[in-house]
């Protein structure tokens, strides 16, 4: 079964210099005609299967997560379609769907039902989530006093412990302790033994190939190579680098 399909999927962003934006913005109007613009996305097709482990390399400015953004409904295309079947948790970047005011605990609520998960469902793994995230004596305290590695546990253990179908994961390993990398990587193998889909961005072109069965080497916005996960990032460790916008 397909559980993620994008067909001609492209993502336009409009670019302002400062000057010109508060000058728009004094007159009373934006002229998106002067507007510079640029294709983060362009003419992307891809079908996932269930139960597929993809990895998603490329060098900063390919397109990674805005890729990812886009098939969790962070945002939306400029161009194409998307399809997403099943029920996807999601972690995208530091911080995404928490508010620095709330508590650990609040937010593990409220990111949960970000994700259209009930609080029933939610109350009932707390502990587990808490546990698994090592922050008990932090839960009630509010996420403006977390690093940026407690963070980092709270935004996993929150989406590998709601059950998704789909879990996507953009640079998840590259924050934290090697011991909290370690308890994640035998998380995601857990998950995909059960059959579960994973969608996973990382820099780490080895985590790619340990973790994942097929990866997608995105370049300049485009797929430039996709299939076995060894062939595509021995490929991509032997290109010349290139950097997009």
């Amino acid at each position: 079964m397909t559980l993620i399909e994008l067909e001609s999927v492209g993502k336009r962003y409009f670019l302002h210099h400062k000057r010109q934006l508060l000058a728009e913005r004094v007159a009373g109007k934006l002229r998106r005609r002067e507007r510079v613009s640029f294709w983060a996305l362009r003419d992307v097709n891809l079908r996932i299967e269930a139960g597929e482990a993809v990895g998603i390399i490329g060098a900063n400015g390919a397109g990674k997560s805005t890729l990812l953004s886009i098939v969790v409904g962070v945002t939306s295309p400029t161009e194409g379609t998307v399809i997403q079947r099943g029920r996807a948790a999601a972690l995208l970047e530091l911080g995404s769907g928490f508010h620095p005011d709330l508590t650990g605990r609040e937010n593990i609520h409220l990111n949960a039902a970000l994700l259209g998960y009930n609080r029933a469902m939610v109350q009932a793994r707390l502990d587990s989530i808490v546990e698994f995230a090592g922050i008990p004596d932090f839960i009630d305290e509010p996420l403006r006093t977390y690093s940026s590695g407690m963070m980092a546990r709270l935004g996993f253990s929150v989406a590998i412990h709601l059950d998704p179908d789909i879990l996507v994961l953009d640079e998840v390993l590259s924050v934290g302790d090697q011991e909290f990398q370690k308890k994640c990587v035998d998380r995601i193998e857990d998950f995909r033994r059960q059959g579960k889909t994973l969608l996973f961005v990382s820099h780490s072109a080895g985590a790619v190939e340990s973790l994942c069965r097929r990866a997608v080497w995105l370049e300049l916005g485009r797929v430039r190579r996709d299939g076995p996960a060894a062939e595509v990032v021995a490929e991509y460790r032997n290109a010349p680098a290139r950097v997009g916008v």
